[in-house]
């Protein structure tokens, strides 16, 4: 189901809207690549190995599209006012109030019935035909407002074609757009092509000078509108022909849901396995990072997660999150470093709460070697080292790790060509705190079990 409408909807922060539905965020899921957020059901619509930003553009693969957990707390003291009534409170109390109060709400643009304000609010989105709606081209030109019932006349009508005409234009002839009322988008040559296959054409027949020529594809993409307006407006990005729609009408199921997913799992197994660990130690390269600071600060992407590590091929399943310009009480002062427990599929089989001591290291560039390193131990009564029931628990660690004028000063050896070196090592065997130093200054390229023979030397030796 989409998000939550309000009374106040129009002034909160755009920061707690969904770009897909417009409403309040409702399990808010976190695009890494650009740090926007859509909703989880939002999320669960789209069916694409890409998604791409509703407010940016920017893609970011699916498999590095996470649940925001962080932020949904953060959500939870919103003021809202209800869409319905006359109650002020807070968000999270508001899903409450809808089910006791507002269980069989009326559509107040088709006076139709739901069992629930979701239902209601899905209606709103996608079905209700007495809602104005914007035509699918309005960032290319096309900014009349109609009525959803009236869609496939204006699909028919000549602003819309002429709009639709000059987009394509420009991919053909590669030139920028002059007229003042089209945002010139540059699409991917591959997408052009895949968009003349569905037409019949190939692009050298598609010769726009000839009026027939022109007269044939304004209304074989009319029709290819009617059949799949979506389709149309990505130039085929979602890689399904109309030839396997025509076949599912037929009858005959193209299971594209299901090959995506497929698609999907591989490309998160392929991605992550660049920098798996299965020994309890993540050595974690953060690159851009005076572009992840500005983004921080501007609140843009307040937070990022280091890649999954694991503390054996049958162990607990973590990753870092870290808060470049602090979060809560330290934000503005201190970098905020914190540990996340993950669901893994061997968690039955583990006991809980996660009681292991963490280590960060952020790494000295030079030579000098001094690693900026702090630790703690869970606290077992926190909900965030019990066994996972979501994607990951609530972050937990150590909000004042370094404060931040230590890494933006000029020629600090900590960020050197924009990059910086994080190391989370979870303590299994109790390595004593005063070898912790040593065994953190060791050649992280060394094998770890050569590592940790180094270090049972070292704490042997200091022992007699």
């Amino acid at each position: 189901m989409p998000g939550f409408n309000a009374r106040n909807i129009r002034v909160l922060d755009t920061k707690f809207i969904c770009s897909v539905c417009s409403f309040i965020l409702k399990d808010p899921m976190q695009l890494i690549c650009c740090g926007h957020r859509i909703c989880r059901t939002c999320l669960q619509r789209q069916h694409e190995m890409n998604i791409k930003c509703l407010q940016c553009s920017m893609e970011t693969f699916l498999s590095q599209v996470m649940i925001d957990q962080g932020f949904k707390n953060d959500m939870q003291s919103l003021p809202i006012e209800c869409s319905f009534c006359n109650w002020i409170g807070f968000l999270k109390d508001y899903q409450e109030h809808l089910d006791q109060h507002h269980s069989n709400p009326i559509c107040e643009y088709c006076n139709q019935q739901f069992a629930s304000v979701e239902n209601l609010n899905e209606h709103k989105i996608s079905t209700c035909e007495n809602i104005f709606v914007n035509c699918l081209l309005k960032d290319f030109g096309c900014h009349e407002q109609i009525h959803r019932y009236n869609i496939l006349i204006h699909y028919s009508s000549e602003e819309h074609q002429n709009t639709l005409m000059k987009v394509l234009l420009y991919q053909m002839n590669n030139y920028s757009l002059r007229s003042t009322s089209v945002v010139a988008v540059d699409f991917n040559t591959v997408l052009f092509h895949e968009l003349c296959e569905i037409l019949e054409m190939s692009p050298d027949e598609l010769n726009i000078s000839s009026s027939n020529r022109q007269e044939q594809l304004n209304t074989a993409l009319f029709q290819c509108q009617i059949k799949c307006p979506t389709l149309t407006l990505n130039f085929l990005e979602s890689k399904i022909s109309l030839q396997e729609i025509d076949e599912s009408w037929d009858g005959r199921t193209v299971n594209n849901v299901s090959i995506q997913n497929d698609l999907t799992k591989l490309k998160k197994t392929a991605e992550n396995s660049q920098y798996v660990s299965y020994d309890g130690t993540l050595i974690w390269k953060i690159t851009n990072v005076q572009e992840k600071m500005i983004d921080a600060q501007s609140e843009r992407q307040t937070s990022i997660y280091s890649p999954p590590f694991y503390s054996s091929s049958s162990g607990y399943k973590m990753c870092a999150r870290l808060y470049l310009n602090g979060d809560g009480n330290a934000r503005r002062t201190h970098m905020s470093l914190f540990f996340v427990l993950m669901r893994s599929p061997n968690d039955p089989i583990l006991p809980f709460p996660f009681k292991y001591k963490v280590t960060f290291c952020l790494y000295d560039q030079t030579s000098s070697a001094r690693h900026i390193i702090d630790s703690f131990r869970p606290d077992i009564r926190s909900s965030s080292f019990q066994r996972p029931r979501s994607e990951m628990n609530i972050a937990s660690g150590i909000p004042k790790f370094l404060p931040l004028k230590r890494i933006q000063q000029e020629g600090n050896s900590y960020v050197r060509d924009d990059t910086m070196f994080i190391k989370i090592m979870v303590d299994f065997v109790g390595i004593h705190s005063t070898l912790l130093h040593y065994a953190l200054s060791l050649n992280p390229g060394l094998p770890t079990h050569i590592q940790q023979e180094m270090i049972n030397q070292e704490a042997e030796r200091r022992s007699q």
